[in-house]
């Protein structure tokens, strides 16, 4: 539980946060982008109604300090040319779907190719490239969008809704959708996170945790290949707290980059946990998903120039995209990603901050 804000204009008082905006920018085809501004004792969050990025996010070391701890851009331009998503909302799927193509109700669908021979996060122009429309909340914001039937090949009109609420230490984001038709579904924040600050040179000192005992082998495409493996007498096996240095020295790979199974549960539950010691600074993600996928930043390579002029190389940060297991809609052994008419998608994650 944070100390009480003293001294600070509150648009709402309850919980002690204050929800506050300013204008990013103005999009280059009309459309002003909008800051959205909570605080409180202990996290002070950034977010953008375009594309829902959280564009800053500080939170306190154990001596009391805040740092910067996502990846991002200093103005709008950084975030409409191309980048790696950095803190976007992701859909209407995250990740990847093989070769671009699903058929639901016997129908046959081509998605844009926008990652090998793969699509992913959405297509060429997907939620984190359009202007939502906000909403100021008790604690945080609401954005909503209606992405039209046939938007980047997708079936139906889905009407989408992604609430952000920062309360103590405890960011909440919120996830609500609804279609006129059957639609793959699966809705993620793409948030690069480093403990030590952003900026700095990478994530070798993490110590990470996560309560998961099957992950989904990948081809060379990084599409799941079917199985589910047991994470047992392997490098993901992460159970038990590891330092990210020494097990991304162990595998045999890039980096990781890897969907790992949970359990599905109506409420939250706690999924992951990464703890970094130098400053103290701890991260808890609890989801409602089945599953999260941990990326060690593989593919940056110095060559974006971020907040404060900082370079992002190769393993300067980590996500935890809480989210449906990638290619669900072509695995049918897979947990269902389906919306159907009629029904309403609903999912929740926490982000936690705290020290230790």
């Amino acid at each position: 539980m944070c100390a009480p804000v003293i001294g600070i204009q509150l648009q709402f008082t309850r919980a002690m946060t204050s929800v506050t905006t300013s204008v990013f920018g103005n999009l280059p085809g009309g459309g002003t982008v909008e800051t959205f501004h909570l605080e409180s004792d202990c996290v002070k969050a950034e977010i953008i109604s375009f594309g829902c990025i959280i564009t800053r996010l500080q939170t306190k070391d154990r001596d009391g300090n805040f740092s910067d701890i996502v990846l991002g851009f200093d103005d709008l331009n950084g975030y409409t040319d191309k980048h790696p998503y950095f803190g976007s909302v992701i859909g209407r799927v995250a990740n990847r779907i093989a070769k671009g193509k699903f058929t639901v109700d016997g129908q046959d669908f081509q998605l844009p190719i926008n990652n090998g021979p793969n699509s992913i996060h959405g297509g060429l122009k997907g939620f984190d490239k359009v202007l939502w429309t906000p909403e100021v909340t008790e604690n945080g914001v609401r954005f909503s969008y209606t992405s039209a039937d046939g938007e980047e090949g997708y079936p139906g009109e889905l009407k989408v809704w992604v609430t952000y609420t920062l309360r103590g230490g405890e960011l909440t984001l919120h996830y609500k959708a609804q279609t006129s038709k059957t639609t793959p579904m699966n809705l993620t924040n793409h948030s690069y996170f480093n403990l030590a600050g952003q900026g700095t040179v990478n994530i070798y000192d993490h110590e990470i945790t996560i309560d998961a005992e099957h992950y989904l082998p990948v081809d060379e495409t990084m599409i799941p290949t079917g199985e589910v493996a047991a994470v047992q007498g392997t490098f993901f096996d992460l159970r038990k707290p590891v330092n990210l240095g020494n097990q991304m020295a162990k595998l045999q790979e890039n980096g990781y980059d890897h969907n790992f199974c949970l359990s599905v549960t109506q409420k939250p539950k706690l999924c992951a946990r990464v703890y970094h010691k130098p400053s103290g600074r701890v991260l808890s993600v609890s989801t409602t998903q089945p599953g999260v996928q941990f990326y060690t930043a593989n593919f940056l390579d110095g060559s974006l120039k971020g907040k404060g002029g900082a370079v992002y190389p190769k393993h300067s940060a980590f996500c935890l995209e809480t989210q449906a297991w990638p290619d669900a809609v072509n695995k049918p052994q897979f947990p269902n990603s389906l919306l159907h008419s009629g029904e309403e998608y609903n999912e929740t994650t926490l982000f936690n901050f705290s020290v230790q």
